[in-house]
């Protein structure tokens, strides 16, 4: 269980009038742990040695809330758009990336399902708009990837959350070595239990901390997750991975609100396990996780035991790790902004093939902090 050091997020109103209090009291800024000044709206501090909820701080519409995460002082990075493919002095895989370019991660399957990982870049095709795009740049490896490990917490996850937590360690596992993950439990509010790191240790810690009460913000939470993401993953390809067993009934956000957001421009694909069992209402939580996923171009899984969830955890880290990375600098100037459908296609003679990628993005959106200094 959850110790009882650990902040729990109040509402909105509550959270300024005790950020305030708190300041007051204190007489100086050195009371909120690890804040800067120009950030009032975060929460209170936490303890020592624990890590502090993440943050909802939406606002009617707006387009990114706001979370902020404690941060060791060598993991928040500058914004570097131009990357190097090689690792630099701290060991971080970065990427080299044209400043005007987009990048797509792209699954290709056959017409029996399996991964088809040995085409070069004449096998395909990009599209914007409906406006054919000339293929600037194009890998074919393993990448790392920055991860959040979104876990439901609500009270229905209680009996599954040993199986559940299995799972996403054996997603490690089966994962990069050198990917980032951190570590967000939900229920009706979210809390970020373990930043940025390849820690195993540290992760099964975080996973172990089970509160399984409450409702189920899904949306808030994997908004939140990849605004993290954005702010301060080193890595330029970002995923977030979800377990949940209900229809999001808490949140802040819609689902379009959170659509939106996901498809920001370097935004994060997502992979998303449904236990939908026992669910009320299984088609619409169903059809809310397929709409994620499909629009940023992940993938969901409906497993009908939770014996299940293990071996689908591994299918997504093979995923992942075999995907084609795609670049092309639009037609249409970024800085004209708007929504860009994308569509990415494969031809090889003899053979059916289709494309997994993210169905669009909003440009002229903020960059991600994708490389280090």
């Amino acid at each position: 269980m959850r110790g009882p050091d650990i902040t729990r997020l109040p509402n909105k109103a509550s959270r300024v009038l005790l950020l305030f209090t708190f300041v007051i009291a204190a007489g100086s800024l050195s009371a909120i742990a690890a804040r800067p000044q120009a950030q009032p709206q975060t929460a209170p501090s936490t303890p020592s040695g624990q890590n502090p909820p993440a943050q909802n701080q939406t606002q009617g519409n707006q387009s990114s809330p706001k979370t902020a995460p404690d941060k060791s002082a060598g993991q928040a990075q500058d914004q570097n758009k131009d990357k190097q493919e090689t690792l630099n002095d701290q060991g971080v895989f970065v990427f080299k990336k044209d400043v005007d370019e987009v990048l797509l991660h792209a699954t290709v399957i056959d017409d029996k399902q399996h991964l088809v990982t040995n085409l070069d870049k004449g096998a395909f095709n990009v599209s914007e708009d409906g406006k054919p795009q000339s293929i600037i740049s194009f890998h074919h490896e393993d990448i790392p990837v920055a991860m959040g490990i979104v876990i439901d917490n609500s009270g229905s996850m209680r009996e599954k959350r040993s199986k559940v937590n299995q799972a996403a360690l054996n997603l490690v596992r089966a994962s990069n070595p050198r990917d980032e993950m951190f570590i967000v439990n939900f229920n009706d509010e979210y809390y970020l239990d373990q930043d940025f790191t390849n820690d195993l240790l540290k992760m099964k810690e975080a996973l172990e901390k089970i509160d399984a009460r409450g409702g189920t913000a899904l949306y808030d939470a994997v908004v939140a997750s990849a605004d993290h993401l954005k702010r301060y993953a080193r890595l330029e390809k970002k995923v977030i991975f979800v377990v949940t067993d209900g229809e999001d009934n808490a949140s802040n956000e819609s689902l379009e609100q959170a659509v939106r957001q996901l498809q920001e421009e370097n935004g994060p694909s997502v992979y998303a396990i449904g236990i939908l069992g026992d669910e009320e209402h299984p088609k619409r939580a169903r059809h809310a996780l397929e709409i994620i996923a499909q629009r940023t171009g992940g993938l969901t899984f409906f497993p009908k035991t939770l014996d299940e969830v293990d071996e689908i955890s591994k299918a997504v880290a093979h995923d992942i790790r075999n995907q084609y990375t795609i670049g092309y600098k639009p037609t249409n100037p970024r800085g004209a902004g708007g929504f860009r459908m994308v569509k990415v296609d494969a031809k090889v003679k003899g053979r059916k093939l289709t494309v997994r990628t993210k169905s669009g993005y909003y440009a002229g959106t903020p960059q991600a902090n994708s490389a280090s200094k």
